[in-house]
């Protein structure tokens, strides 16, 4: 059983980081170039964290098979 706080938080960006996408797909509008300025240092760290959420979330396939 993994760390329910970390999966939430990692969820939870992801979740975030998906509907920046939506924003940037349907009216080509990049809501964290929007807030932090368009490839700053910290809209840099905000991607970076939303991909290592995407990559760390990747393990929830494995426990899709571990469930009865």
């Amino acid at each position: 059983m993994g760390n329910k706080a970390l999966d939430g938080t990692a969820l939870t960006i992801a979740v975030i980081g998906a509907i920046n996408w939506g924003l940037i797909g349907f009216f080509q509008f990049d809501l964290v170039a929007f807030l932090f300025g368009d490839m700053s240092w910290l809209s840099r760290i905000i991607y970076a964290i939303v991909g290592i959420c995407g990559l760390y979330l990747i393990s929830f396939y494995s426990r899709l098979g571990n469930r009865e």
